[in-house]
């Protein structure tokens, strides 16, 4: 992940409605949420709620997936790990053998 890609996944979560949706979503794992399911389970409107959803898609945080006429929303976890990875490439000096552990933590098998 570059510089401008790791600003727009900042930028997405530095709000408090797509932080909700992002964590709920990293919480339902694999089985995803539709997005009349997210909106209620956050009080959100489904207007609002909808373009939420569209900003963490864009920065690649959270992909959809169609079902008929709904969409499935799941965290998108090559997303979140490319994040992850973007803010720890340089930690520890240089010394990955010592951030690794870390790491390797971070990046669950979702």
């Amino acid at each position: 992940m570059d510089k401008l890609h790791a600003l727009d996944a900042f930028s997405a979560l530095g709000q408090e409605t797509r932080l909700d949706v992002f964590r709920l979503l990293i919480q339902t794992g694999p089985e995803g949420r539709l997005a009349g399911e997210i909106a209620e389970a956050l009080g959100v409107r489904q207007n609002t709620m909808s373009a939420n959803l569209a900003i963490l898609t864009q920065a690649g945080l959270i992909r959809p997936v169609r079902e008929g006429r709904a969409i499935r929303y799941f965290a998108d976890m090559e997303g979140v790990k490319g994040l992850l990875a973007f803010l720890l490439e340089d930690c520890c000096g240089g010394r990955k053998a010592l951030c690794q552990p870390v790491i390797d933590k971070l990046a669950c098998a979702c």
